[in-house]
């Protein structure tokens, strides 16, 4: 909910992927606050789907403006909105968004609506990004690992042999870090994760929180952002509520590691996340293998979901899978998306 990244990719749906530019467009305080009044899907959306709607197509408008990029030149938007309800195991998952919207806004073919087939199929409608994520490690050593940070934590890890990929929500990203700054401090979230690194974690408390059956199932599992209950911190005074809760997000990530089919040589790192210094170097001492950015292996961790969504909205269009039974537990190769005409 922190705002809209936009990204032009150029790819044939497959192994050819050339990244373009990339822009991030913050939502203001109002926005964001209305938007977080939807989690959950116990209000009306209507008003703030339109207005995410437009405001995405003015994030599309000034990224083509500011590369000086004819929009002639774009064949295709992936649009993926804001979830609000992810449930998959009642078969429900909602994104707020309206394609057919930003279609004739754009005057652009849109494609939208990337999780329910996939849902309503069994899968567990997430991460979708794994796809993309072997596409750019084509030519990287493996196995390795990607852990993207973002509200929830997910990994890709990544084998030897083409489409041997395992994907699945970790446990708790940047989100209950967020809530709990931005209920104790009024800030958004932990910057550089200055706050974590003055407290003490309460070993305890994470320990009680690792104790959620949730991660001994076996993936391909997902999460809400909202899954886990963190009010026994409550008593917690605030740097140690947000170094437990920092704590909670690489136990979880840890224990990960024991669904690998093999031993990830290294960890490439996307999403906010890897900007708190605290939380990097926190998964740096507990993962028994390098840790970085994904920087260090020349990707954007910025744009990574974006140009992820774009290359989902090809793969939609020519009928390509979205998701594996590998990645979201789906019963069979499955495409998604809908697409909506210009």
């Amino acid at each position: 909910m922190d705002g809209i990244d936009a990204a032009l990719l150029k790819s044939d749906g497959n192994g050819v992927v050339t990244p373009g530019p990339f822009a991030s467009f913050p939502y203001d305080p109002d926005f964001r606050a209305r938007l977080r009044r939807l989690l959950g899907g116990g209000h009306p959306v209507e008003g703030v789907e339109r207005e995410l709607t437009l405001l995405h197509g003015d994030a599309v408008d000034a990224l083509l403006s500011r590369n000086d990029i004819d929009r002639a030149q774009v064949a295709l938007v992936g649009f993926h909105g804001q979830t609000i309800l992810h449930a998959p195991a009642e078969r429900r998952t909602w994104q707020i968004g309206d394609g057919a919207l930003l279609a004739r806004r754009l005057g652009l073919d849109v494609v939208a609506d990337f999780r329910s087939r996939d849902v309503a199929e069994g899968g567990e409608g997430a991460p979708l990004a794994p796809l993309y994520h072997e596409a750019l490690a084509a030519d990287l050593e493996r196995p390795l690992a990607v852990l993207n940070l973002g509200g929830v934590a997910n990994v890709t890890w990544i084998g030897e042999d083409d489409d041997d990929i395992l994907a699945f929500d970790t446990g708790p990203g940047n989100a209950p870090l967020d809530d709990w700054m931005l209920r104790h401090t009024g800030e958004p979230y932990d910057r550089d994760g200055a706050l974590a690194a003055q407290g003490q974690a309460d070993e305890a408390a994470v320990a009680q929180l690792m104790a959620d059956p949730y991660f001994a199932r076996l993936p391909p599992k997902s999460l809400d952002r909202d899954a886990f209950d963190v009010a026994s911190l409550a008593g917690l005074p605030t740097a140690d509520g947000a170094a437990t809760l920092t704590a909670f997000t690489v136990a979880a990530v840890a224990a990960a590691r024991a669904h690998f089919p093999t031993r990830a040589l290294y960890w490439l790192v996307t999403g906010g996340g890897r900007h708190n210094r605290t939380l990097m170097a926190l998964l740096a001492a507990r993962l028994t293998a390098p840790v970085a950015p994904v920087e260090d292996h020349g990707w954007n961790g910025d744009a990574l979901e974006a140009q992820a969504f774009a290359y989902l909205a090809i793969r939609s269009v020519l009928g390509l899978p979205l998701t594996l039974p590998t990645t979201t537990g789906v019963p069979v190769p499955t495409t998604g998306g809908s697409l909506h005409r210009a």
